[in-house]
């Protein structure tokens, strides 16, 4: 994956995923940061993929896997961690 190309994972609550490939959506981490925080307060995840528009209830969404991660995270983050077998 380039600097510029982002990814996302979406884990739905029926067990179904779906990942979207996209470019980088700001100018820095910071950037970044304030959009994670916009986001994650909004009821619903929006994307426009392939000149449509794609809206994901929360409510149907079990968790999130972006990648990579920005460089400046909130400070409630967890950092450095592994998933564990188990």
């Amino acid at each position: 994956m380039t600097d510029q190309k982002r990814g996302l994972t979406i884990y739905f609550m029926d067990g179904k995923t779906m990942k979207l490939d996209f470019p980088k959506q700001t100018l820095n981490d910071w950037g970044a940061a304030i959009k994670i925080k916009e986001v994650l307060g909004q009821p619903h995840l929006l994307a426009e993929v392939d000149g449509m528009l794609l809206v994901f209830p929360f409510a149907n969404i079990k968790y999130l896997a972006a990648y990579p991660a920005p460089g400046q995270l909130p400070e409630h983050t967890i950092k450095g961690a592994s998933v564990a077998g188990g």
